[in-house]
């Protein structure tokens, strides 16, 4: 039995790697050739001899280090490491540690940043420093309430950003399962505050679904007395139903007039990092209608790389506005049709007229397949249905637009009397 004095006194002999003081029960001071004494435990779990650290010395008398000894003992006899069991609470002690709102919600930023798009993750974090890190980015993740979670957003809500209080009560949800996950908290309180907030009045982009109307349409295109380039994207728009942004970026590189296919690059696409580098390209059949449109226009924009060009430099696309512009020309306002609305007007129309199979036009929309597998294991484009259907849609509008089998409607009076002045294109 080791008394305080001699280890006090205890030193290492010269030309001696360390020296060793044993007390009962497997406790021992170690001490270095520099005089450093530590306290360590010998003992045997599951017939492996092991050594368990109980400090140094002074810092931790003889006396508690035979106390140490003895709960790390009771460790052992209840069938527990206790090697182990003090990994686990250092591990739990960091964890702790780095538990508060802000602190969880930057780490699960800073892991999942690189599969989101830049944009994405910069409006992410913005919106979590200007909206919930000053109320609740201090306080632990357990000790978060739905209450509590529900006053920050409310707080939202009063200057008017209802889609923004249900955006955050979203995302907050994001960081208490990552939360979860990693041991900083046992649940999410988020999915509590379902039904709480305000309502959302969701208002979707404006689109004509009606055919008659979508005739009228065609001949407002048709009789389009803008820029012919204009002219020509808002027909390709009506007959191709892609995404704006796809519209716009359209390059002639892309283009197989001959095999009547546009290719458009997956990095293009509306889908994550890892879709964007990974995923296939989006085969937009051509019908014959926007063929013979392309050849007519390559003349005009053939010198640039993309289709159509900007009017103010042809090394960038056409700008964003530059179609909505050209509809409030014809007398559309936001609230009638938008550029966006091409694809609920072609969607509606071809399940409900043509009697086209949703899902044959949902890959020509290249609409993502929803469910746990998504389109993992979904390899089908539909290409030859596809083809077919956007030969008979062109025929389709072009029928509309010439009122063969197709009543023409009469023009409103709020679309006459906007085509009477007319403003400048975008």
């Amino acid at each position: 039995m080791l008394a305080e004095i001699a280890c006090k006194s205890a030193v290492c002999l010269p030309g001696k790697a360390r020296a060793r003081l044993t007390d009962a029960g497997g406790l021992y001071l170690e001490i270095s050739p520099t005089g450093f004494k530590r306290w360590f435990w010998k003992y045997r779990f599951a017939t492996k001899e092991k050594r368990l650290a109980l400090g140094t010395y002074p810092a931790v008398s003889l006396k508690q280090a035979r106390s140490e000894r003895d709960l790390a003992r009771r460790i052992l006899q209840s069938g527990s490491d206790p090697s182990k069991r003090r990994q686990i609470e250092r591990l739990e002690l960091q964890l702790a540690e780095a538990s508060t709102f802000e602190e969880v919600a930057r780490e699960l930023h800073a892991t999942k940043a690189s599969g989101w798009s830049k944009q994405y993750g910069e409006r992410w974090l913005e919106r979590m420093e200007k909206d919930l890190f000053p109320w609740i980015g201090p306080v632990p993740l357990p000790e978060i309430t739905a209450p509590m979670l529900l006053n920050t957003l409310r707080k939202i809500e009063k200057r008017g950003a209802r889609e923004t209080a249900h955006t955050l009560r979203q995302t907050a949800g994001q960081v208490f399962r990552y939360g979860v996950a990693t041991g900083r908290c046992e649940r999410n309180p988020a999915p509590d505050l379902h039904g709480a907030l305000q309502p959302l009045n969701i208002k979707h982009m404006a689109a004509i679904l009606e055919p008659a109307q979508a005739g009228e349409l065609m001949r407002a295109i048709h009789d389009y007395s803008g820029q012919p380039v204009t002219r020509a994207a808002l027909l390709l728009s009506v007959l191709l139903f892609q995404r704006p942004g796809n519209m716009q970026a359209m390059q002639w590189n892309e283009l197989d007039l001959d095999g009547r296919v546009w290719t458009i690059p997956a990095a293009k696409m509306k889908r994550t990092v890892y879709g964007k580098l990974n995923g296939r390209p989006h085969l937009v059949p051509l019908p014959h209608q926007a063929v013979a449109l392309l050849r007519e226009l390559f003349p005009l924009t053939g010198h640039s790389h993309y289709v159509f060009p900007s009017l103010i430099s042809a090394q960038r696309p056409m700008s964003e506005n530059t179609l909505r512009v050209a509809l409030r020309r014809m007398g559309y306002s936001n609230d009638d049709m938008t550029p966006h609305g091409f694809r609920a007007m072609a969607r509606t129309i071809m399940v409900e007229k043509l009697n086209m199979h949703p899902d044959v036009i949902e890959a020509q929309l290249a609409h993502g397949k929803s469910g746990p597998l998504g389109s993992a294991y979904d390899r089908a484009e539909f290409m030859e249905q596809r083809r077919k259907m956007m030969d008979e849609w062109a025929n389709y509008l072009e029928r509309l637009r010439t009122g063969v089998n197709a009543p023409a409607k009469r023009m409103s009076a709020r679309r006459a009397a906007s085509r009477v002045g007319s403003s400048k294109e975008g």
